[in-house]
């Protein structure tokens, strides 16, 4: 079940975050926008802050709906923890490793993810330096190449 924040703007849904996760969000939002490179812009996405490749840069937008740009990374507020959605984990397995061999179990815990979601339950043990690396990893261009050679249909 999520804890869905109803938002037209990434301001207003890290405004709208509880109480107990704001200085967290906060500074994941804040990590983020200084480590993805050039390119990339912060809007809302599926309901989540995303961070996509806007149709300027990839007309072509998202296969599920081109209507919509591009997405990378999303950011999440959900009733039981903050999600990270990375993309990039789902589509390269190099990408995967580096996080799974980065990651520290004495401090931040056992690595709880699904494909690309990285949970966090608890909000003093996010790896915000180790998730600034991460998301500095790959540049829209890189992303683009990954995207149409692993997700879009060839004819």
């Amino acid at each position: 079940m999520t804890m869905k924040i109803e938002a037209d703007s990434p301001d207003q849904y890290f405004q709208r975050v509880p109480q107990e996760r704001q200085e967290a969000m906060t500074r994941l939002r804040t990590t983020l926008l200084e480590q993805l490179p050039s390119g990339f812009e912060e809007t809302m996405s599926y309901g989540m802050v995303g961070y996509v490749v806007p149709h300027k840069t990839y007309p072509a937008g998202y296969h599920c709906d081109p209507k919509l740009p591009l997405p990378f990374i999303s950011l999440a507020s959900q009733k039981n923890f903050v999600a990270l959605y990375h993309m990039g984990l789902y589509s390269d397995p190099e990408m995967l490793v580096w996080l799974q061999n980065s990651w520290d179990t004495n401090l931040f815990g056992k690595l709880d993810m699904g494909k690309s979601c990285i949970r966090f339950k608890k909000m003093d043990r996010i790896p915000f330096e180790m998730l600034g690396q991460l998301a500095s990893k790959m540049s829209p261009q890189d992303w683009i190449k990954r995207y149409e050679t692993q997700f879009v249909k060839r004819k």
